[in-house]
């Protein structure tokens, strides 16, 4: 089993890093590998949707996002995390989302017809943390949904979102008992879901049904 932890932000010891790496304690625990990156240590360019991946699945963009690739392809499951940038995640993510457009699968004659990767190998599991300065969700804007919904259309079943309000300063997160539970108890829900995965997969194989 491995989880991956990918952070948006570009403060390593800032609210977003702080909440994903509660997110992981349960998988540390557990003794599962987990592996947490910071998009700002990357150069990834943008998708610029010259289609080249359509029937290979693999993105022909030369850059580093082909060294994270494969960490993705291997996670069980993923854990995003961004802070609020007007209303929305920051440009690191959404480079780093749509870059994983190569995961997408469409019919040659109608691209109504499509799924992901994901789908057509085995479903995966995920979970969402947003983070804003603001005291509401309103204020937050899109950021959580901008983070669920590619998910979804990649094949993830997003378990757990935690959004994180009113954190300014670098190191808030922490005084926010909170927020920080929440956090937890997002990875402590993602862990279980695999765990269960794995053992009705085990159980299905001894009834060999």
């Amino acid at each position: 089993m491995k989880i991956l932890g990918v952070v948006g932000s570009r403060r390593k010891k800032g609210n977003t890093s702080i909440l994903m790496q509660e997110a992981l304690n349960p998988f540390k625990k557990a003794g599962v590998e987990t592996n947490l990156i910071f998009l700002g240590d990357y150069s990834i360019d943008d998708c610029n949707g010259c289609e080249g991946c359509r029937h290979t699945y693999r993105c022909v963009v030369n850059d580093d996002m082909q060294k994270l690739y494969p960490a993705i392809l291997e996670a069980d499951a993923i854990i995003l995390g961004s802070p609020t940038y007007f209303y929305n995640i920051t440009a690191d993510m959404k480079a780093f989302i749509d870059r994983c457009y190569c995961f997408e699968i469409f019919d040659d004659d109608n691209r109504s017809v499509w799924m992901s990767l994901n789908e057509a190998l085995d479903i995966k599991y995920a979970a969402v943390i947003a983070v804003n300065e603001q005291e509401t969700e309103e204020d937050m804007g899109f950021a959580a949904e901008a983070m669920v919904k590619p998910l979804e259309a990649l094949g993830y079943r997003v378990v757990s979102t935690v959004k994180g309000l009113h954190l300014y300063a670098a190191g808030d997160a922490l005084s926010n008992e909170q927020v920080m539970q929440k956090a937890n108890r997002a990875g402590e829900k993602l862990l279980k879901t695999l765990q269960l995965k794995k053992r009705v997969k085990k159980q299905l194989a001894e009834k060999q049904l």
